[in-house]
């Protein structure tokens, strides 16, 4: 959930399942920048034909691309998260055909794991542990998550200049020091406001901070 505290490094990570409208532009600003970023894909991302073949693109380009589920399975509860709805051989199917699906699409080497809804509890790390993946989570603190929220959400919708502004003011005061960033791929078309569409100034104002976007693996 975070790497070296003591260095002013930090890795992006993006997150996809049904809604994937900001690929393109996210492999854009990355590669503008000159960032790599860590890719993590359901496998109903896959099923649009688009969004698959700029996944394989960022693959070939140097980013790291790696399963977040099949099927986007809520694992736990979310007001019992040492619960479970799913059983291990659930999981491990899932998860498997998940991996299959990128392995068709020429991606190799997968040892990482996102999972869905970011939400999961010990028994899913375990399970994760025992199928030779390492599982990541986003570094607590900031509210990049909350990008899939669209304003009929009420009280929890977060505009992306809100995001963006919990963002800075956060920075200031604790530091981003080895941070995992999540940013969500694509959102419900009710949200227009889209938080990708700010990843290219997010990445000028922390370099200009003297932060060094890494991959998680030198995180």
């Amino acid at each position: 959930m975070r790497g070296d505290a003591t260095k002013k490094q930090i890795s992006l990570i993006f997150t996809g399942d049904e809604f994937r409208e900001g690929i393109s532009h996210i492999r854009k600003s990355l590669n503008k920048q000159n960032v790599k970023g860590s890719f993590f894909v359901t496998g109903r991302f896959l099923e649009d034909e688009l969004a698959k073949s700029v996944l394989k693109k960022l693959y070939e380009e140097g980013h790291e691309v790696g399963p977040h589920s099949d099927q986007h399975l809520l694992y736990a509860p979310w007001e019992k998260r040492d619960s479970l709805l799913v059983t291990k051989e659930t999981f491990n199917k899932d998860l498997t055909v998940n991996i299959q699906k990128l392995h068709a699409l020429g991606i190799v080497n997968i040892d990482k794991f996102v999972a869905p809804y970011e939400w999961y509890n010990t028994h899913v790390a375990a399970w994760t542990k025992e199928l030779g993946l390492s599982l990541y989570n986003f570094t607590p603190g900031l509210r990049t998550a909350a990008d899939y929220t669209d304003p009929e959400m009420g009280n929890r919708y977060m505009s992306s200049e809100a995001i963006f502004n919990q963002l800075v003011n956060y920075e200031v005061k604790e530091g981003l020091n080895g941070f995992i960033i999540i940013i969500h791929i694509g959102s419900n078309p009710k949200r227009t406001d889209k938080f990708f569409n700010q990843l290219e100034k997010l990445m000028e104002l922390l370099k200009d901070k003297n932060y060094k976007f890494v991959p998680l693996n030198e995180l």
